[in-house]
C-alpha cells in the first residue's frame, strides 16, 4: 500500500468517526432515544439529563463526563468486572505511552536518516538512487527495514525491546496489585450475596438404595461441618419442568399482548373493541382460529397441574450427583470451598458457587472424567478450527489485493483501474474482509466452551475469550503476516519449526502498513459505531413501532446486555499484540495504538456508565486471563524481535534471550503472588462482618431454578421434603 492509500484510509476513517460522534451527540439529546443511549441510567432510576440542559449539550460533553467519573461511579454502574476492564485498557495505554516517549524520538530519526532500503537492492549510482526513491514510501523509510545490515544503529532497536519490556513489567505489576485490592474490597463488603454462603459440590458418590442423593449430601456435610452447615439443594434434571414453565410464561405474555391490543382497539366508533384471535397451527398461520385471551387462559389452567406434578417428580426422582451446599456464614463457605473433603480426587469435588444467575445447570452433574474427556475433545476441535481457518484467512490476505482480483476476475479491470476507486479499495478492502470474517467465530467458541462442562457463565466467557485470543493472534497476526508464503513453506515449518521465527522476521516489514490501517479502521470506525449505537437505535424503533405492544416488550427491545467480554477482550488483545510486535520495527504504529486504547477507555467508560447492564458479577475474575495474555503478547513480541534482528546480520541479538527468560519468570512470580486470591477467596477477606443477619431461606431460594421455585409448590419446607426421604431439616436462621 502506498502513502496515498494509507492517508486515504486514515483520513476517511477519521471523518467517519467525527460524523458518528456528531450523530451520537444529536440523537442522544432526543428524549425518545433515551432507552438506547441511557438504559443503565434509566434502570437505576436516574434522570439521564440531570444537571445539564439537553439542548446545549456539547459534542465533547460525554468526554468530560467520562473523565470526571470516578472508579466508584464505574463500579456502581457496571460492577467490578467493568472497572477491571477499564483498568486493562488504561494499563495498555500506559505501556504504549511510556514506550512511545522513548521509541518515537529515538527510533524514527535513527531509521529515517539511514539508507538501508537502497543498499538492499545494490544501488551504486545517482540514477539508480533517484529511480529507487520512488519505490520506497516515506513510511518505509521510518521503519527498521531502512537500517542497514551490521549497522551500529541497530543497538537502539535492540535496547528499545528491553525498554518496552521493562515498562510492561512495571505497569502490569501495579495493575495486578490494584485489581487484587478491588476484588478483595468487593468480596469483603457488608452486603449479603447468596454465592458467598454457598459452595458447589460435584462428583457426589452414588448413594445407598434406601436414601436419596439429597439425604447423602445432608448427612455427609452435616457430619463434617456440624456447626456451620445449613442445608443443601440437589441439582435435578428439570428440563421437562422448564419446558412446561416456559410454555406457561409464553401464554402469559400472549395474554398481556392480546389485552393491550384489545384495549387499543376500543374507539368511539367501536367501544366494544375487537378481541385478538390467532390460529392454533404452525406459526399461527394454519389451523383453527381461536380467541387469544380465552385460549391462552385455558392452556395455562391445563399446564399448571402438569407443572406441579412434574416439579414433585423432578425433585424426588430426577436428582443428579451434584448439589449447592449452604453454610450460615461466608467464612465457613469460603473455608469449605478450599478444603479437601475426600481421600480420592473423583469424589466430593468442592468449589466456590457461582452467582445464581450464572449457573449452567446441565453442566453441573457431569463427572470429573466426563469433564476431562469433553475438555480434551473441545481443545482438539479448537486446534483444528485454528489450524484450518488458516486456509480462508490466507485466501483473504492473498485474494483481497487488487492485483490478484484483476488476475482472477478480469471483468473487474475496468472498475479497479480507476484511480479513485483503486485508492479506496486498496485502503479498505482487505481490512473489511478480515473484520467481517472474524465476526463469524465467537458464537462457535462460546458453544465449545460451554460444552467442556464449565459450571458458570463467567467461566465460559473467560474460556471463549482465551480461545478467541489465540485464534486471532495465530490467524490474523501470524498467517496474514506470512501471507502467500505460508503454504509454500508449510513443509519447512513442519520439519524445522524454528524456521518460522526467521520467516516471520522476513515478512513483518511488508505487513506493517496493513496493520497500521487495520488498527486505524478498528478504532475510528469501530468505536464510532459503538458510541453512536446506530444499529441498536434502528432495531429498537422498528420493534417499538411494529412489534411491541406491552411495556415488558418495549423494555426487552432496548435491553442492552453487557460489554460482551468474550469478543471485546480478545480483539483488544489482538491490537496489543500487533502494536507491541511493531513498536520497534515500525514505531509509527505506537500513536495509533495510543489512540485505540485512549478512545477505547473513554468510550467504554461512557458505555459502562450509561448503556450496558452487567449480566453477572465475577469480581474481576477476568483479570488474571487479561494479564496472562498481555504476557503472551509480550513474549510473541520478544521472540519476533529475536528472529528479526539477526536478519540484519547484527550478531548481538542473543542479548535478547535473557529478556524472554525474564518475562517467563515475571509471569511465574505474578501467578504465585496474586493468582491464589483470585482462584479462592481468602479467609481474611471473607470474615468481615455483615451489615445485617443473612436471611438463609432467601439465600437458599435464590438458587432454586425458576421452574421449581417454592411459590409453585406450597412453601420451602415442602420443596425440601420432595428431595428427601427424611423430614428432618436444619432450623432456619
Amino acid at each position: 500500500m502506498d502513502l496515498s492509500s494509507f492517508l486515504t484510509s486514515v483520513l476517511t476513517s477519521f471523518v467517519i468517526f467525527v460524523v458518528l460522534v456528531l450523530v451520537f451527540t444529536w440523537l442522544s439529546r432526543r428524549p425518545g432515544n433515551a432507552p438506547v443511549y441511557y438504559p443503565n441510567v434509566l434502570l437505576r432510576g436516574l434522570d439521564p439529563w440531570e444537571g445539564r440542559r439537553r439542548g446545549t449539550r456539547s459534542p465533547v460533553g460525554w468526554i468530560q463526563d467520562a473523565i470526571a467519573a470516578s472508579e466508584d461511579d464505574v463500579i456502581a454502574a457496571g460492577g467490578i468486572d467493568a472497572a477491571v476492564y477499564l483498568v486493562f485498557l488504561s494499563s495498555v495505554l500506559s505501556i504504549l505511552v511510556y514506550s512511545g516517549i522513548v521509541l518515537l524520538p529515538v527510533l524514527l530519526p535513527v531509521a529515517g536518516t539511514d539508507h538501508g532500503l537502497e543498499a538492499s537492492i545494490g544501488i551504486d549510482s545517482p540514477n539508480k538512487s533517484a529511480q529507487s526513491s520512488q519505490d520506497f514510501s516515506a513510511m518505509d523509510r521510518l521503519t527498521m527495514g531502512n537500517v542497514g545490515e551490521k549497522s551500529e544503529r541497530l543497538w537502539a532497536f535492540l535496547l528499545s525491546v528491553y525498554w518496552v519490556s521493562f515498562v510492561t513489567y512495571f505497569v502490569l505489576w501495579k495493575s495486578y496489585k490494584h485489581v487484587s485490592n478491588l476484588r478483595a474490597t468487593a468480596r469483603s463488603t457488608p452486603d449479603v450475596k447468596p454465592e458467598e454462603f454457598a459452595v458447589l459440590v460435584r462428583d457426589v458418590p452414588k448413594p445407598s438404595a434406601d436414601e436419596t442423593i439429597k439425604d447423602s449430601v445432608d448427612s455427609y456435610f452435616r457430619a463434617l461441618h456440624p456447626s456451620t452447615y445449613y442445608r443443601s439443594l440437589v441439582v435435578t434434571d428439570h428440563t421437562k419442568a422448564d419446558k412446561i414453565y416456559q410454555k406457561i410464561e409464553g401464554h402469559k405474555q400472549k395474554i398481556a399482548r392480546a389485552e393491550a391490543v384489545y384495549a387499543n382497539s376500543k374507539t368511539e366508533s367501536n367501544p366494544e373493541g375487537t378481541k385478538p384471535t390467532h390460529k392454533t397451527g404452525f406459526l399461527g398461520i394454519i389451523g383453527k382460529k381461536v380467541d387469544t385471551i380465552e385460549y391462552c387462559s385455558e392452556q395455562i389452567k391445563e399446564l399448571l397441574p402438569k407443572l406441579e406434578a412434574e416439579q414433585k417428580t423432578t425433585l424426588r426422582d430426577k436428582q443428579q450427583r451434584s448439589a449447592i451446599v449452604f453454610f450460615n456464614s461466608r467464612s465457613a463457605a469460603a473455608s469449605a470451598s478450599q478444603t479437601l473433603h475426600a481421600q480420592v480426587f473423583d469424589k466430593w469435588t468442592v468449589m466456590e458457587a457461582p452467582e445464581p444467575c450464572q449457573i449452567i445447570w446441565p453442566n453441573l452433574p457431569r463427572s470429573i472424567y466426563e469433564r476431562q474427556i469433553r475438555q480434551a475433545v473441545v481443545y482438539t476441535i479448537v486446534f483444528l478450527v485454528v489450524f484450518f481457518y488458516m486456509i480462508p484467512i490466507t485466501a483473504i490476505s492473498a485474494v483481497t489485493t487488487l492485483e490478484n482480483l484483476r488476475q482472477k476476475l478480469p471483468f473487474l479491470k475496468v472498475v479497479v483501474d480507476q484511480k479513485i476507486i483503486k485508492t479506496i479499495l486498496e485502503a479498505y478492502l482487505p481490512q473489511i474482509a478480515l473484520i467481517v470474517f472474524l465476526a463469524l467465530l465467537p458464537t462457535l467458541l462460546m458453544f465449545l466452551s460451554k460444552a467442556e462442562g464449565i459450571p458458570s457463565q463467567s467461566h465460559a466467557v473467560r474460556a471463549a475469550s482465551g480461545k478467541y485470543f489465540y485464534f486471532i493472534v495465530f490467524n490474523v497476526f501470524l498467517v496474514y503476516t506470512l501471507g502467500q508464503t505460508l503454504f509454500k513453506s508449510l513443509t519447512t515449518i513442519i520439519n524445522h519449526p524454528a524456521e518460522i521465527v526467521n520467516m516471520l522476521g522476513n515478512s513483518l516489514p511488508g505487513a506493517a502498513t496493513f496493520f497500521l490501517t487495520f488498527v486505524a479502521l478498528k478504532f475510528f470506525v469501530g468505536y464510532g459505531l459503538e458510541l453512536s449505537r446506530l444499529v441498536p437505535l434502528i432495531i429498537f424503533h422498528l420493534k417499538r413501532k411494529y412489534l411491541c405492544k406491552t411495556e415488558d416488550e418495549v423494555r426487552a427491545a432496548w435491553a442492552p446486555g453487557d460489554l460482551g467480554y468474550n469478543t471485546r477482550v480478545p480483539n483488544d488483545m489482538l491490537i496489543v499484540t500487533l502494536v507491541l510486535c511493531y513498536s520497534v520495527i515500525a514505531p509509527l504504529i505506537i500513536p495509533f495504538g495510543v489512540a485505540y486504547f485512549a478512545l477505547g477507555w473513554l468510550i467504554a467508560k461512557n458505555q459502562v456508565l450509561r448503556v450496558y447492564v452487567p449480566n453477572y458479577e465475577s469480581n474481576g475474575r477476568m483479570w488474571p486471563h487479561m494479564h496472562t495474555r498481555v504476557i503472551v503478547a509480550l513474549l510473541v513480541y520478544q521472540i519476533t524481535m529475536f528472529g528479526y534482528i539477526p536478519l540484519k546480520k547484527f550478531y548481538y541479538s542473543p542479548i535478547l534471550l535473557p529478556l524472554i527468560a525474564m518475562t517467563i519468570l515475571f509471569a511465574y512470580i505474578c501467578h504465585l503472588r496474586f493468582y491464589p486470591a483470585f482462584a479462592k477467596t481468602p479467609l481474611e477477606v471473607a470474615q468481615h462482618e455483615l451489615k445485617e443477619t443473612p436471611n438463609m431461606e432467601a439465600i437458599y431460594t435464590a438458587y432454586i431454578p425458576q421452574c421449581l421455585k417454592p411459590d409453585k409448590l406450597e412453601d420451602l419446607d415442602v420443596f425440601e421434603d420432595c428431595q428427601s426421604h427424611s423430614t428432618s431439616r436444619a432450623p432456619s436462621i
